[in-house]
């Protein structure tokens, strides 16, 4: 696993906070944290859980997984537009909830025509008749021909 960078994370957390215009001990509370965790994750002396870092995204209302690519949890170079992207569209405050995971479906539908898979499932997505989210649904493929088709492993190998 990659090592964290906690100092840039507890920077951007502290940049984001700020920008949403909470106090550290508000925060705190919304993200189901205390005072003095938040603060020493904000000042680069813990390493906050893939769980803490998804309440603390969710009290912030930004993308979680902007916040895992801060900390070192998942490759900066994986998927950096994709995480970039829905941390924009989720962050938009002039958008509602609904509008914006609209605008994620579409954007994941695009990324899957083109060949591209989403990496993660957001749980708080909208869910298929089964109650599951649909992008769990669908097996990872690699690029597509010109065609549109999946290109053939087996000829791309040889």
């Amino acid at each position: 696993m990659a090592s964290l960078n906690v100092g840039n994370l507890g920077e951007y957390l502290r940049e984001q906070r700020r920008s949403a215009q909470l106090s550290l001990r508000q925060l705190a509370d919304a993200a189901g944290v205390s005072n003095p965790y938040l603060s020493q994750i904000e000042r680069g002396l813990r390493k906050p859980s893939a769980e803490v870092l998804q309440q603390v995204a969710k009290a912030l209302r930004i993308s979680a997984e902007t916040l895992y690519v801060r900390a070192g949890i998942l490759d900066a170079e994986r998927d950096r537009d994709e995480v970039e992207t829905r941390a924009v569209l989720l962050a938009d405050p002039t958008l509602n909830e609904r509008q914006k995971q609209v605008l994620l479906q579409i954007y994941e539908s695009f990324r899957k025509e083109n060949g591209f898979e989403i990496g993660t499932v957001d749980e708080d997505a909208p869910k298929n008749a089964q109650g599951r989210a649909d992008a769990q649904d669908t097996p990872v493929r690699g690029p597509r021909t010109a065609g549109g088709s999946d290109a053939d492993p087996q000829q791309a190998a040889g």
